[in-house]
């Protein structure tokens, strides 16, 4: 059996129309491998229709340039050079005529112009760099030039090189487009605000950090630089993501308003945001909307104080000076209550859980007080005495965000930000540290989850639909369809 598959190509006029044989397939006994196309006859399929499209799509473009658009003079040519355009179904490699400036239109003698060129100035098209912005966002740029390669008739394999500079220039149009950074986003009054409809379920914000491998490590103990993750869940709609290198980004609590007004956010509407409590988110969520509350996180709470525990079970019975030194000359001693230690360690977990800080630091003052009056400790003991006087700033910058666990727990209400883990984990450790043990600089981590966060909240499709209005949308099945 011969099958010919041929174009029909009709002008809009009363022309002939012009057949153009693509492709031709021959198949003999009917057999499992050879029912349908194979992926080869569909790549040499769909690159010659595209070649046969192409080829028409730039002639017509080609005879309407060939007069000026002004005065309608035929304009002198001045010789033609190749372009090279990529798409998902080959890279063409197209004639561009050029033509001598027009005298009427205010230019240069002997000045010309590439129409084609000018119409295509990117050199790649649309979906082509949305298939690529895509796939990178999701695995490694080397995975993506061999997936790539494998379903579509590119004709030459992708470049990781360009691969990542397209997810770059993405991530860097995306970033143009964020306002300027503001100090607060409140708008208007406390009368402005109670004329606004009934606002939406409340918003809750959880933000965690996590951390990749460097690329140009400063020292050994650096090497590594935190990146930021957070998502916002409601009652209604799926939650959002997004994540930002501190320090590198420029604009952190624009890019959180921007999140939170796409998830309908009105200056009267309730937010909870829950944080680890570190010196990169604590003042991040300031001064977004007036009806915020801003808490700690307790798992990040009760992590240390797990920590402690463990460190104070650790601890043995060691002789260890308690006080000066007696009349005969020699020290008191005594041996440190590691029990005393464990019963101050579930003292303080207790009181804060709930919400009293005021005695917490307290306690966590009289456990400094034993750990370092000995003239001479352990190293478990050293270890225990750091962990708490770190454990004391902790709490000591973040005491204006610890609420009363216990009443939020009874009420149902959110005390922790497990779901802030797992966008760590997706949206960072999967892509850029577990299985995958790449190193990145500052920049390119930021411009690559700027993608990928897109990605995750099915908003890079959207995107690409707004800067390229001639994009297709993707073609939904039908009832009879699907049927």
């Amino acid at each position: 059996m011969r099958v010919r598959i041929q174009v029909v190509v009709e002008a809009e006029s009363d022309t002939i129309p012009v057949v153009q044989e693509v492709a031709t397939l021959e198949r003999g006994p009917l057999q499992p491998e050879g029912l349908g196309l194979t992926l080869a006859e569909a790549k040499d399929l769909l690159r010659g229709v595209q070649e046969t499209m192409v080829a028409e799509q730039v002639a017509a473009f080609e005879a309407q340039q060939e007069c000026c658009p002004d005065c309608g003079r035929t304009r002198r040519r001045n010789g033609r050079h190749a372009i090279v355009y990529r798409t998902p179904f080959g890279k063409l490699r197209l004639e561009s005529p050029r033509f001598y400036a027009c005298p009427c239109q205010d230019a240069a003698p002997r000045a010309s112009i590439s129409p084609l060129s000018e119409r295509l100035p990117e050199r790649t098209a649309p979906e082509l760099a949305y298939l690529e912005s895509k796939f990178a966002a999701l695995m490694s740029y080397g995975l993506t030039v061999d997936v790539l390669a494998e379903i579509l008739p590119l004709g030459e394999e992708l470049a990781k090189t360009s691969v990542r500079r397209r997810v770059q220039r993405v991530a860097e149009r995306a970033e143009g487009e964020l306002g300027d950074e503001q100090f607060s986003f409140i708008e208007g009054c406390q009368r402005d605000w109670d004329q606004l409809p009934r606002p939406d379920p409340p918003l809750t914000v959880g933000l965690d950090g996590g951390y990749v491998h460097a690329c140009h490590p400063r020292s050994r103990t650096e090497g590594c630089f935190e990146v930021i993750a957070g998502k916002v869940l409601s009652e209604e709609g799926d939650p959002t993501c997004f994540a930002f290198v501190p320090g590198l980004d420029a604009k952190p609590k624009r890019r959180l308003f921007e999140v939170l007004k796409s998830r309908g956010l009105q200056m009267n509407q309730r937010v909870e945001f829950l944080t680890d409590g570190g010196d990169t988110v604590r003042e991040l969520p300031l001064y977004l909307c007036p009806e915020s509350e801003h808490w700690l996180d307790w798992f990040h709470v009760t992590m240390r104080l797990t920590v402690m525990g463990q460190l104070a079970k650790g601890l043995a019975l060691e002789r260890v000076p308690v006080g000066p030194a007696g009349d005969d000359g020699e020290e008191e001693v005594g041996r440190l209550d590691v029990a005393a230690l464990e019963k101050q360690l579930e003292s303080l977990k207790w009181h804060l859980w709930h919400g009293n800080v005021y005695r917490a630091l307290q306690i966590i003052e009289d456990l400094e007080c034993d750990l370092d009056s000995p003239a001479e400790r352990s190293e478990r003991a050293k270890k225990l005495l750091k962990s708490v006087s770190e454990f004391h700033h902790y709490i000591e910058a973040n005491r204006a965000f610890i609420p009363n666990y216990g009443d939020r727990y009874r009420h149902g209400e959110r005390i922790a930000t497990s779901f802030a883990e797992s966008t760590v984990n997706q949206v960072i450790s999967k892509r850029m540290v577990k299985k995958q043990q790449m190193r990145w600089t500052p920049r390119g981590a930021h411009l690559l989850l700027q993608v990928r966060t897109r990605v995750l909240n099915d908003a890079l499709r959207p995107t690409f639909e707004r800067w390229y209005p001639g994009l297709k949308p993707d073609i939904e099945p039908t009832r009879d369809a699907a049927a």
